[in-house]
């Protein structure tokens, strides 16, 4: 069975499980690997040094949000035009998206290099974590453009139906990342800390980008990607792939902004060394992203199925496979949920070296309070994700935005003022359920008109 034929026939319940599968796989094992960096410098290096990770977040936070806007935007730009076997269009939409990340990634890597310790001071380093924080920045610089473009190519890759590819590359660069991490982080092998955990990260990040490469330039893909004429881009296709990218751009970056805000509300609430205060939202932002990413594998599996059938103006099916997503992913998040219920105080001490009690204690109530907004906010990942993959870059942009900007951040500065920093980890919980409700409005109005447009299809107005 071809691609097209497996997007537009195939039963959309089983094919949606076949891509998200793959999706899930390689999105849980990218955010693994975040998972034992952290872990690992834990138990290497303490608490403290956790939060020298956090602050370098952001700065990857952003590149991969650039990487992601650029991956997504040109995955639906590629998926409505291999709906409608626009062979041209698919052409541009792959290098025109290679082009410009690459680009975009060199630039931010030099500049991060460049004004490194501002930006550590401006995210809300303190004396006590900016050694640990430069220490792996330093490092993990030179693999933004590996990173960035791996990340273009597995959406792309996704969206000609090559789900498995994706996950092995993804898969890779997380085993790997294991393997390498305790070998450069600990005493019996090169016993460098924080700056292993970035070197494992980095070479990590370079293999996995090599796999998916050779697997893009295979004659088994449609990417068709063309090195020799490099400096060629179609800006009429970078402007359809950002404009439908900047929704996940914004979601991404937005929370790159989230953490400086959080990081200097800290050290202006904190009761005592603000450092630890750090290194407990370090934990809870690197599980909240291992807990995300199965949903994030999951849109990222309907993303070209939504596309397809858009574009093929297959409407019942689009239906569907909207239906079956949603239930599944409200489903996940709430079993999301209830594991930090029950969970929280075993993931703190699993992350606590030297089982400090305020940290255990802290970080065990402020997670309870934040996974509270798991609840509802599955909903607003899926018809951000449908937006997109409709070419609908305004409505997608707004649903993005609802919950970081419009609620969240006027609700940290409010509540943290009444309430100290637990005003902020309300303020998570309050902000994912309102953004959650909306989006289930705006469910309910996108199924209604996909409705219409299916009895339009099916009315005989011959019989008429």
């Amino acid at each position: 069975m071809d691609n097209n034929e497996l997007l537009g026939k195939y039963n959309v319940k089983k094919l949606l499980i076949k891509l998200s599968i793959p999706a899930t796989i390689g999105m849980v094992a990218n955010a693994l690997y975040n998972f034992v960096d952290t872990l690992f410098v834990a138990k290497g290096a303490g608490e403290i040094a956790i939060g020298g990770l956090a602050l370098a977040f952001p700065i990857q936070m952003i590149v991969m949000a650039v990487g992601l806007m650029i991956g997504m935007g040109s995955a639906s730009v590629f998926s409505r035009a291999f709906g409608r076997n626009d062979t041209e269009k698919m052409e541009q939409s792959v290098n025109t998206a290679l082009r410009i990340d690459f680009v975009g990634a060199l630039i931010f890597s030099v500049l991060g290099f460049i004004f490194l310790d501002k930006l550590l001071v401006f995210f809300g380093a303190t004396s006590s974590n900016i050694g640990y924080a430069k220490d792996y920045m330093s490092i993990i610089l030179y693999g933004l453009v590996p990173l960035s473009l791996s990340m273009v190519l597995n959406n792309l890759t996704r969206a000609e139906g090559r789900a498995k590819v994706a996950m092995i590359s993804m898969m890779i660069g997380t085993l790997l990342n294991i393997v390498l991490d305790p070998i450069f982080i600990f005493d019996f092998g090169f016993g460098l800390g924080v700056k292993g955990a970035a070197i494992a990260t980095v070479i990590s990040q370079c293999i996995a980008f090599i796999y998916i490469f050779i697997q893009a330039i295979s004659k088994k893909s449609n990417l068709h990607i063309n090195l020799k004429k490099w400096f060629k881009i179609d800006f009429k296709t970078v402007n359809e792939v950002l404009i439908i990218g900047t929704p996940t751009f914004l979601r991404n970056a937005t929370g790159a902004f989230i953490a400086i805000i959080i990081y200097n509300l800290i050290n202006k609430y904190a009761q005592g060394d603000p450092a630890i205060y750090i290194s407990i939202y370090g934990v809870i932002n690197r599980v909240i992203y291992f807990i995300f990413m199965p949903g994030f594998g999951l849109v990222q599996g309907l993303a070209p199925i939504v596309g397809f059938n858009f574009g093929a103006k297959n409407y019942l099916r689009l239906k569907q496979v909207i239906l079956f997503a949603t239930k599944m992913i409200a489903v996940y998040f709430f079993i999301g949920f209830v594991f930090v219920q029950l969970f929280a105080h075993t993931i703190f001490v699993m992350f606590s070296e030297s089982h400090n009690q305020f940290f255990i204690t802290y970080g065990t109530s402020s997670f309870k309070i934040i996974s509270i907004g798991f609840i509802l906010v599955g909903f607003q990942v899926v018809i951000s994700a449908v937006y997109q993959s409709f070419g609908y870059p305004i409505r997608a942009t707004l649903v993005a935005l609802s919950r970081q900007i419009l609620f969240f951040i006027p609700l940290a500065y409010l509540f943290s003022s009444l309430f100290g920093l637990d005003g902020v980890w309300i303020s998570f919980a309050v902000s994912d359920l309102l953004s959650g409700l909306i989006s289930i409005i705006l469910m309910v109005f996108e199924l209604k008109a996909i409705q219409k447009r299916i009895l339009f299809q099916t009315t005989d107005f011959n019989a008429l």
